[in-house]
């Protein structure tokens, strides 16, 4: 697949970084796929690694009605349950933005992700470049806010306490993002920081 470099200040560069990151935010991105994606309204998916059953459920139940929707969904889809909901929706029609936490110059392209490419409804998109080839738990942390920042809303189904989930939460919330979870005891810390019931979120 081709490789595209989107430079700070070019049409498709999403204009979210520079506000949010500042000067953290990466001065080059690349992506594969369709880079029109990037100027739709974007919905981030996290989660901590380990979830509760019944949240499983509740987040794979919520991911099929967004499936069906048009509301563009971002994320790094690397836990278990993030990787469940990609697949998810790849099955869909929706647009979908992956970020893997390494560069994708040298990145194998799975086969599932050819037909959305084709049909212009999926992007490959990286703050890394170059020789960054392995994931590593720095720069997934640092993908996860990079996703976040692009994001218009995000949708944390679970994080567990003192997580780096929650941290994440408890910092998008702070910059002013609204930050969707499930109606949940096992939500409590994340409506203690200020996030609303995923219900009230209209696809």
């Amino acid at each position: 697949m081709d490789i595209k470099y989107i430079n700070s200040g070019e049409s498709y560069y999403p204009s979210a970084l520079k506000k949010y990151l500042a000067d953290d935010a990466p001065e080059t991105i690349t992506v594969t796929g369709n880079p029109g994606i990037l100027q739709t309204k974007t919905l981030a998916v996290f989660s901590s690694i380990k979830c509760p059953g019944k949240i499983i459920l509740e987040t794979y139940e919520y991911i099929r009605r967004l499936r069906e929707s048009n509301v563009t969904v971002i994320g790094g889809f690397h836990s278990p349950l993030e990787q469940e909901c990609l697949n998810i929706l790849l099955r869909g029609k929706q647009p979908v933005i992956l970020c893997p936490a390494r560069s994708i110059e040298n990145m194998r392209i799975k086969k599932a992700f050819k037909k959305p490419v084709d049909e212009g409804r999926f992007l490959i998109l990286s703050l890394f470049s170059g020789n960054y080839n392995r994931i590593s738990s720095a720069r997934a942390d640092k993908r996860n806010h990079f996703a976040a920042a692009i994001a218009d809303k995000i949708v944390i189904p679970y994080a567990a306490p003192e997580s780096k989930t929650e941290s994440l939460c408890n910092e998008w919330i702070k910059k002013g993002k609204t930050v969707f979870t499930f109606n949940s005891d096992y939500n409590k810390n994340l409506f203690a920081l200020g996030a609303e019931e995923t219900l009230k979120f209209s696809h």
